[in-house]
């Protein structure tokens, strides 16, 4: 991964951590990235990828994922990839890691509002949210008084700062742009690299992989 942020001299850095499967990444990831950005004046967002996530049965390969990530965040000199060797974000072993990369960076965890719900279940999760603050976007259907209010009951340790905004593409999925790459049709939020690198490589095109999904 190259950094591409410049270190300032009065204030901590300022990084955002994105994790996801991004099969494919779309224009509502990278969209909600540069709000992100905006909305929390980070210096960089680092996205994840993950090689196995927890709750996909079946990803594309991981090379194929990352490679489509490097090209839709080309043009964006703030957004990162990182690529690590585990098979998902885990706490214990992802949190050093990142604070070994960033070292006297403040590190911001973004997420969107359909996943806030399994946050409470990751193990040592105390120990992130007492690391990072928590940035979320919302998807289609979910408001932020909820969202609020959900992470206020939370028995856990609070984010030292929560910023929940609307997002531009709240309704974008990725489920929906496989379908349309299998169909060869458009779809919101496809990004023009990603279908190009599919129809390279031939990704999403058997209907026995969307069948998995």
């Amino acid at each position: 991964m190259k950094l591409r942020y410049k270190k300032s001299l009065k204030r901590p850095l300022r990084i955002g951590i994105y994790a996801g499967a991004f099969d494919p990444v779309h224009a509502g990831h990278v969209a909600f990235a540069l709000q992100a950005v905006q909305s929390s004046a980070l210096d960089q967002v680092v996205f994840m990828p993950e090689r196995r996530p927890r709750s996909k049965p079946s990803v594309e390969h991981y090379a194929h994922r990352v490679a489509m990530l490097k090209a839709a965040l080309a043009p964006h000199p703030n957004l990162a990839v990182m690529e690590v060797v585990d098979r998902h974000f885990t706490v214990r072993r992802i949190l050093p890691l990142l604070q070994v990369t960033f070292p006297d960076a403040q590190l911001v965890l973004l997420m969107g509002s359909d996943t806030i719900d399994s946050l409470p279940l990751w193990p040592y999760v105390n120990r992130l949210l007492s690391a990072a603050e928590l940035v979320v976007g919302l998807r289609a259907d979910h408001n932020s008084e909820a969202v609020e209010a959900l992470i206020a009951d939370w028995p856990l340790q609070k984010p030292s700062n929560l910023v929940v905004f609307n997002s531009y593409a709240p309704d974008v999925s990725s489920s929906r742009i496989r379908q349309a790459l299998r169909t060869n049709q458009s779809a919101k939020g496809l990004l023009a690299s990603v279908r190009r690198y599919s129809r390279q490589e031939w990704l999403y095109a058997s209907p026995a992989y969307a069948a998995l999904k």
